[in-house]
């Protein structure tokens, strides 16, 4: 269900904007390659993944292992994260005689977004693979080769998802606006800092990115901006305002890809723009944004 809002914007630094980032290590479901086609998943009983794939027709062999779900932002220790050998698992002697022990068991978990590849492990958890263009510019530029390529993430997970809970409204009764909170197990998912670009410094900090549909940038999908969820709180609030010299990405319909905490799946929302203003509704949506208790999108 898709809900409308209005808030008080206070500027740029509600959101940290991020130019062209890469991932931090263990970011979120982890990279394990670019431009790879012919995906696919075999899961051993071990709780090791094989992951097979071709790039500019040359066959690749990744093996993972060593990491499931997330735990929640702390100091005192990195995010979890796979251990990966990209010789598929000769270097790091987990397969022996060269042959994987592995199935890939029917996947009967939840609905994702952006799956290539998805296994159910003989203990029960569930392996994904997911495949998407994530360094995409931001405003709808085109971008390099390199930004619009696409990257394969893997995740492991078993039990609830994280939650991704996403509005859209209104600000000045004019502009669109989209905001949330992203959560996992009741706690807030976020990070202790980002560089001057909007990096993520630790391994905790996941990036939002927001797409645009049918906008003035162009035709189709194109990147409107991306961001971290903020620090203590895990909630965002974004403006679909002009920025410099580049117009408005309003449109009728925009789409968020957040990327999961430790190895848990990236997550998905989509849904149409607010309509005509409604006062009443904006007055509800404001007592939602509030509850969250993030002084910045207040």
């Amino acid at each position: 269900m898709v809900a409308v809002a209005s808030f008080k914007w206070v500027g740029i630094g509600a959101v940290l904007v991020v130019f062209g980032a890469v991932p931090a290590a263990a970011s979120g479901s982890q990279l394990i390659d670019r431009n790879a086609n012919n995906i696919a998943l075999s899961v051993s009983g071990d709780g090791k993944a094989l992951v097979t794939y071709t790039d500019h027709g040359q066959l690749k062999r990744t093996l993972a292992w060593g990491a499931v779900n997330s735990i929640a932002p702390t100091t005192a220790r990195r995010q979890v994260a796979f251990q990966v050998d990209y010789s598929g698992g000769y270097k790091s002697f987990h397969i022996k005689a060269g042959r994987f022990r592995g199935t890939c068991g029917k996947y009967d978990g939840p609905t994702l977004h952006w799956v290539v590849a998805a296994c159910k492990a003989p203990d029960g958890s569930y392996w994904v693979a997911q495949n998407w263009q994530r360094g995409l510019p931001n405003y709808g530029l085109p971008g390099t080769l390199f930004q619009r390529q696409y990257e394969l993430r893997l995740s492991h997970f078993s039990g609830p998802l994280p939650v991704f809970d996403v509005d859209v409204g209104w600000a000045y009764r004019r502009f669109n606006t989209i905001f949330g909170r992203f959560t996992y197990l009741g706690k807030p998912i976020f990070g202790y800092g980002t560089t001057r670009a909007g990096q993520p410094t630790d391994t905790f900090g996941r990036l939002a990115y927001v797409d645009t549909y049918d906008s003035a940038y162009g035709k189709g999908w194109k990147r409107e901006n991306s961001f971290v969820t903020h620090k203590a709180h895990g909630t965002f609030c974004y403006g679909f305002y002009p920025h410099g010299s580049h117009p408005s990405g309003r449109s009728g319909r925009y789409r968020i890809t957040i990327m999961g905490p430790g190895v848990e799946p990236d997550m998905y929302w989509e849904g149409a723009a607010p309509g005509t203003y409604d006062k009443t509704f904006d007055q509800d949506q404001k007592t939602k944004l509030r509850a969250y208790g993030d002084p910045t999108c207040g």
